[in-house]
């Protein structure tokens, strides 16, 4: 993993899309020299650096559909969906880069271009994803020892087995008491090594490159300090189970998570400079939002007003920065009686509450645009955690450890929660995604924000996600 801007960035993932974009750039230059004369015509209005210019803008805006179409997202993509998609972003990068090559060229000079780009791209890819197979098969997984036995353990193995973006090999467990030893047999994980061998020797006998202490309560002796001392002091890395999950996962777990954690770690950046980018960044992003969904908008109204009794707006109070309330904006999509009884319901998936056109607008996110202008306000941001009701917020501050420090950042139309977790309508799904929502007030940044609405895009189009 990279640490990029405070966020955990996966090293295949960037790697990845730097292949990418070499391939891209490539497949220009290759198509440029076997076309001299379409690169000609282009260079006339360029200059002599017009090759150049043609590929760097093709890679950076292919691996812009790259990143929109969710190649790069650590949820592993079945292969018929990942091809799907890939074909989509070359059509598109492929179609507005010819649509830019006209103003400087004839149709038929950057069509002849364009095609014989895409094709070079494509073989290039196919050539790309089997060279990466085989090198992934030829090369070593690095070799993770767990220290603990119980259920916390089990899980950490698991997730190391099925997370796609990080290649692991565990070769064993280290128990912490002796009455716990028998339980990772049980599930058929690696073995279990005898407690009074010393780690060290463990480390060096398996080649070792990480030890993660998946025990929650590292009190009383149950965990070796001194001979983790020992590994971390010859330049072994040593994670614990907030620290795992951070890392891998981009969420903080809150069951096994202790204040001190987050007191004496890194993260919540909360100063003047961060205030002033972040407040910017939504003023430039919702106004062009607003500018280019106004025709949407307004659609959106009039099928609202025909398809269903009741105002176009439905306003809601929600609580945002500091616990302070204010009213939520969207376009109506329940039954104006869908809370006749005054109680708040959570909102479910399939809800029969919601009218026709309100089950579109929900699948696209149509619904939520009018929230653009509590951004411009400064009632909210274009990412952050999402507002809830004061009386689910009664709730959930009862039931969820930690959760007033979601409160600590300006609530979003968009946030990390939604792009990393499936749909929740319940108390143990909002403890889910308030791990995801710690994570971001922790390691919040423009890049963050950025990255969030890039993976909003791919959310949306292939309805992953909240």
């Amino acid at each position: 993993m990279l640490r990029v801007f405070r966020h955990h960035v996966s090293a295949a993932a960037v790697t990845g899309m730097v292949a990418d974009m070499a391939l891209c750039f490539l497949a220009v230059l290759v198509a440029g020299s076997s076309l001299p004369e379409p690169m000609m015509r282009i260079g006339e209005a360029l200059g002599p650096t017009a090759p150049l210019l043609v590929a760097s803008q093709f890679s950076l805006l292919m691996a812009l559909m790259y990143s929109f179409v969710g190649l790069y997202r650590p949820h592993p993509i079945a292969t018929g969906a990942a091809l799907r998609r890939t074909g989509v972003a070359m059509a598109v990068g492929a179609y507005l880069t010819y649509l830019l090559l006209q103003t400087f060229a004839d149709r038929k000079v950057a069509g002849e271009l364009m095609i014989a780009t895409t094709v070079y791209l494509v073989v290039g890819v196919v050539l790309l994803r089997c060279g990466v197979f085989l090198l992934r098969r030829a090369t070593s997984v690095p070799r993770v020892l767990i220290v603990g036995t119980g259920a916390d353990a089990l899980t950490v193995a698991n997730e190391l087995r099925n997370l796609r973006h990080i290649r692991r090999d565990v070769v064993g467990f280290y128990p912490t008491t002796s009455d716990d030893a028998d339980a990772a047999f049980e599930q058929g994980q690696p073995p279990v090594f005898a407690r009074g061998t010393p780690i060290s020797e463990l480390v060096a006998r398996h080649q070792v490159r990480e030890i993660i202490v998946a025990v929650r309560e590292q009190r009383g002796g149950g965990v070796p300090i001194d001979e983790l001392l020992t590994c971390r002091t010859q330049g072994v890395p040593i994670l614990d189970l907030a620290g795992f999950y951070e890392r891998t996962k981009s969420e903080v777990p809150i069951d096994s998570l202790k204040a001190s954690w987050l007191v004496y770690g890194h993260g919540f950046v909360q100063g003047p400079a961060r205030r002033f980018a972040k407040r910017t960044f939504d003023i430039l992003s919702s106004g062009l939002l607003l500018t280019l969904a106004s025709p949407i908008m307004l659609f959106a109204a009039i099928a609202v007003r025909l398809d269903s009794p009741g105002p176009v707006i439905y306003r809601q109070e929600r609580v945002g920065l500091g616990g302070r309330r204010f009213m939520c904006l969207k376009f109506r999509s329940m039954r104006t009686d869908a809370e006749r009884d005054g109680v708040a319901r959570w909102a479910s998936k399939n809800d029969p509450r919601v009218t026709r056109v309100g089950l579109f607008m929900r699948k696209t996110r149509i619904d939520e645009l009018p929230q653009l202008f509590s951004v411009l306000r400064g009632e909210m941001s274009m990412v952050g955690p999402r507002p809830e009701r004061p009386s689910f917020v009664d709730d959930l501050r009862k039931a969820i450890p930690f959760y007033e420090i979601r409160h600590s950042v300006k609530p979003g139309i968009t946030g990390w929660a939604q792009v990393r977790y499936a749909y929740g309508a319940s108390v143990e799904d909002a403890r889910r995604k308030h791990q995801f929502d710690l994570y971001y007030v922790k390691n919040n940044s423009l890049f963050l924000d950025l990255l969030v609405l890039i993976e909003t895009v791919s959310v949306v189009l292939f309805r992953e996600g909240q």
